[in-house]
């Protein structure tokens, strides 16, 4: 199963500590749409939301993740409904696909741009270090 993991402590750059996290906002759309949203692929991704992704500079940031496949963090996102939905749909890709891997050209539009890493699988056993 696809993990897709919202900073819940992202605040873009003016954002005051007074106002509610804009990533808490984002997590909060993720989880509306997934829960009222007619796409019943979403419902194979995992939502979870974490204290800071360490991406403070690129906020709104968000990653994806599986056992055996590539992960990714993106950052510049808004707490916006289209966005919430552009992540679901990006993170079923993500699950469909064997290693994990998001081309470019595939990532649902807002996702194009914006990535801050993408990491190699996890390796299975010790046996591969050197």
């Amino acid at each position: 199963m696809t993990e897709l993991i919202v900073c819940t402590t992202c605040r873009p750059a003016g954002n005051p500590r007074e106002q509610r996290a804009a990533g808490d906002l984002l997590y909060e759309a993720v989880q509306a749409e997934q829960a009222f949203g007619e796409q019943p692929e979403w419902a194979h991704i995992q939502v979870r939301g974490v204290a800071c992704t360490a991406g403070c500079s690129r906020a709104c940031t968000v990653a994806f993740q599986a056992p055996g496949k590539h992960s990714y963090q993106f950052g510049d996102l808004a707490p916006a409904a289209d966005v919430a939905r552009q992540l679901l749909d990006c993170a079923v890709l993500h699950h469909r696909a064997p290693d994990g891997n998001l081309a470019r050209d595939a990532r649902p539009p807002l996702l194009r741009n914006g990535i801050l890493c993408r990491l190699p699988p996890n390796l299975t056993t010790g046996s591969e270090h050197p």
